[in-house]
């Protein structure tokens, strides 16, 4: 496979053109973050998109007359994509991933499988691909099979990969109800993670693949676990109603956590775990694991961040059910109910938001005092047609 290069504009974007035109009956099949968080693809009904998120701009896109992508994704910001076919005309079929170079404009792989693809990550060394019920871990320089691992039932595809050069960790299904399979592919080592007593509706690493942030079908608590030892480091409360889990970001300096869902907030929730050592993952390779801690005192958080907020009767957690001693949202913005949106971490307390409308939000917060947040930027990249099919 040749050597990846960055992606090149292919079509203008005026930076004053909040809202395109040219966009009518198109519908937006799927949205996805790169590994950085610093772009999104955007598979639609007629093509696809891929958005560079700070500033905001059309980086190309490849329109299509008929022809529809329910997975685009990106690596990084080379010219390798991953496409999937989805919608009422799928430009490919379902059941088959197809490696696409953008600068050559052409195919230079494919997979084929015997039931619909629900998922695809990548990463430099790997291509991952998540069916119902297994997952194919792939060699990215020769598309040879690596790895098969059987999952329990998984509709939604969840997978996902670290992205820090020296470490390699994939997070799966594991074969129970709630529990998480952890490949630390450089040490040769695997780990099941009992999360959720409820099936698994979302879940996401650090780039360093360290720790592990899930949410379960309920919708009402989110768990951060170490992945070296499986330890439950802290557990936060995003409502009491059950709740559809959209996304669970993590931010880059582990600082925070953002959580979307159907009630139409995206909750920030501040961390209280951290690495030990600023080059731990560096050390990754070699005999030597990095270790994770938990810091269970505000005291020990940065000074110039915040704690969430917990009940007044938190005191007598002993006492009282579970929910009186949860920690509770630091921050939130509020987007349309019903309404998938994906949230993740920009710069400078920031966080983006993409919704399944077509629509980008830049909100940011306040990392000592919380509350709302800030809406800075909104932009309607898309316009969807929402007509009754």
């Amino acid at each position: 496979m040749s050597e990846p290069l960055l992606l090149q504009p292919s079509v203008p974007y005026p930076p004053s053109e909040l809202e395109v035109n040219d966009n009518d009956g198109m519908e937006l099949l799927s949205a996805s973050w790169n590994q950085d968080y610093g772009c999104f693809a955007a598979g639609t009904s007629r093509g696809f998109r891929i958005y560079n998120c700070d500033p905001f701009k059309e980086i190309f896109r490849r329109d299509l007359k008929s022809g529809g992508f329910g997975i685009v994704e990106m690596l990084f910001r080379c010219n390798i994509l991953a496409l999937v076919g989805g919608g009422s005309n799928p430009q490919y079929p379902p059941n088959k991933v197809m490696i696409w170079d953008d600068h050559q404009s052409r195919c230079i792989g494919e997979f084929s499988f015997r039931s619909d693809v629900c998922a695809v990550k990548l990463r430099k060394e790997h291509i991952v691909v998540a069916l119902e019920h297994k997952i194919y871990v792939y060699d990215f320089t020769d598309l040879k099979l690596l790895h098969q691992i059987e999952t329990f039932s998984n509709p939604r595809g969840l997978c996902c990969l670290s992205h820090h050069s020296n470490t390699s960790v994939l997070a799966c299904l594991g074969l129970q109800r709630g529990q998480v399979r952890i490949d630390h592919f450089g040490l040769k080592m695997s780990k099941l993670i009992d999360a959720h007593d409820s099936s698994l509706a979302c879940f996401t690493l650090t780039m360093d693949g360290l720790l592990l942030a899930t949410a379960s079908t309920k919708g009402t608590l989110v768990r951060i676990f170490n992945t070296m030892d499986g330890t439950r480091l802290q557990e936060v409360r995003r409502g009491v109603d059950r709740a559809e889990i959209y996304s669970i970001a993590l931010s880059p300096n582990v600082q925070w956590l953002a959580v979307s869902s159907d009630k139409g907030t995206v909750h920030i929730f501040s961390l209280r775990v951290r690495v030990v050592g600023e080059e731990s993952s560096n050390h990754y390779s070699t005999a030597q694991s990095p270790t994770v801690h938990q810091n269970f005192s505000n005291n020990l958080l940065s000074p110039n961040t915040g704690g969430n907020p917990g009940s007044s009767l938190s005191f007598m957690k002993g006492m009282l059910p579970k929910y009186f001693s949860s920690e509770w949202s630091f921050a939130q913005f509020f987007v349309p109910e019903n309404n998938r949106f994906v949230a993740a971490f920009g710069s400078q307390n920031s966080v983006m938001i993409v919704g399944m409308d077509g629509s980008f939000y830049r909100c940011t917060f306040d990392p000592l005092n919380g509350g709302e947040m800030s809406q800075q930027e909104y932009i309607r990249f898309l316009k969807i047609d929402n007509r009754p099919k």
